[in-house]
């Protein structure tokens, strides 16, 4: 592998590095094809009825990579690519969702975000060079079954939030959160269980 580029002599295109989770360059092709297809979608979702509840879900059938039963997403959202962002059933999802899917991301079951919450999983190099020259990368989001996360939260790059916790509103999750705890802060730390009386 090169210095100066991270792909040399690798057979893969931008996308398999892409989803491999090693660097790659967003300016391909390919990406640019299903970040546009996306786009499109989005602006449809994000520009459609509130009465038409059936058309609405057709878009987000066609834009996101799996959604379950009686899942609410309220415009806007925002989403890189879509086909990576999986949603289980009877997840809410407030106003202003921004998943930015480079890498999957996978939303559990009975999930309640806040509005304006930010699933980031992009990466990019902390060496200036290789970040001038455009290389970044993604690690996946998991996010369990009954998590509740608040208001305007951030989940970072590689994070896992376990079952049944809940993430303070304005948090920015750095690292992975057990199942059954409250998260706050920035970065957010675990100050309780769920179950603490």
């Amino acid at each position: 592998m090169s210095d100066l580029d991270p792909a040399a002599g690798d057979p893969r295109t931008m996308r398999e590095r892409m989803l491999a989770g090693d660097l790659y360059r967003g300016a391909d092709p390919e990406l640019e094809a299903e970040m546009l297809q996306a786009m499109v979608l989005t602006k449809a979702f994000n520009d459609s009825d509130p009465r038409d509840g059936e058309g609405r879900r057709k878009v987000l059938r066609e834009l996101l990579g799996s959604i379950g039963v009686d899942v609410d997403i309220r415009p806007p959202l925002h989403v890189d690519y879509g086909s990576h962002l999986h949603i289980g059933d009877r997840t809410f999802i407030n106003f202003g969702l921004m998943a930015l899917d480079v890498a999957e991301i996978r939303i559990g079951q009975d999930v309640l975000m806040g509005p304006n919450v930010q699933l980031l999983t992009p990466t990019h190099p902390v060496d200036p060079e290789p970040r001038r020259a455009k290389w970044e990368a993604a690690l996946p989001i998991t996010i369990g079954d009954n998590v509740w996360i608040g208001g305007m939260a951030v989940i970072c790059p590689g994070v896992t939030i376990g079952a049944n916790s809940v993430i303070g509103a304005g948090a920015v999750v750095t690292k992975d959160i057990p199942a059954d705890v409250v998260a706050v802060g920035n970065p957010a730390r675990v100050i309780r269980s769920v179950h603490a009386n």
